[in-house]
């Protein structure tokens, strides 16, 4: 029996080719280098295969009435879409991914990735929090 889900992924293409960017990093690369090396070699990957992307780009955090309290500043922003967090540390602590977490959690982006390039197999995290889901989010 074929079970048919009604659920869309959220992002499928771009999701698919931020993913396959950071395969291509991994083998090209290994393990190993500083995390800076993996953020210059991100971003020559996602130059070559043609995939928009911001480096460090600074992302508002609002109150609930909407004031800025201050910027979250992710590794990139893929796409315009995806937020992307990038470490190559080992091992890997809980309070990175949750990092990521909690930038969704309080700006406009509902779909983020992270990245662990530093242990024996490479490490992606897809995290998904969706607008409606946000009790402190004012859309701007």
């Amino acid at each position: 029996m074929k079970i048919q889900s009604t659920t869309k992924l959220l992002y499928s293409e771009l999701s698919y080719e931020l993913q396959g960017a950071c395969i291509a990093v991994r083998k090209s690369l290994g393990s190993g280098h500083k995390e800076s090396v993996y953020h210059h070699a991100l971003m020559e990957e996602f130059e070559k295969r043609g995939i928009l992307f911001q480096h460090e780009p600074r992302i508002g955090v609002k109150s609930k009435s909407g004031r800025l309290l201050g910027y979250y500043q992710p590794d990139f922003l893929v796409g315009g879409k995806v937020i992307l967090e990038v470490k190559a540390i080992y091992p890997l602590h809980q309070r990175f991914v949750d990092q990521l977490f909690d930038y969704l959690k309080n700006c406009d982006y509902e779909l983020g990735y992270f990245v662990n390039f530093a242990g024996p197999r490479l490490y992606m995290k897809r995290i998904i929090y969706t607008n409606d889901r946000k009790v402190n989010f004012r859309g701007s």
